[in-house]
């Protein structure tokens, strides 16, 4: 565990003090957010999709024809290119940390 959170720490990504879901972890890096289902041994699960969060609450990207959006309820942003790219590298670095 101490190990995972190493490479975490290294890749920027925090750990968010989250005490009312007690299922999930909650992870973030540039405004990105992702939830990680705790095991029952409180260890680290499957991750769920990466999203911005946004003043409506998490906001998946969601592509309409060649133009990326994040989408909420009652939300909708265009991405640019740059937070599509900040995105992947999220999700990417959070699969990479956990995966060991």
């Amino acid at each position: 565990m101490m190990a995972t959170l190493e490479r975490l720490a290294a890749a920027g990504i925090d750990l968010a003090p989250v005490s009312d879901i007690a299922r999930h972890f909650v992870f973030t890096r540039d405004g990105f957010v992702a939830l990680v289902e705790r095991t029952p041994a409180g260890g680290f699960g499957p991750i769920g999709s990466s999203g911005l969060m946004s003043e409506r609450g998490f906001a998946v990207l969601v592509w309409r024809g060649e133009q990326p959006y994040f989408v909420a309820k009652g939300f909708e942003q265009a991405a640019t290119t740059e937070q599509v790219e900040l995105l992947r590298g999220f999700s990417r670095d959070l699969e990479k940390a956990l995966s060991g």
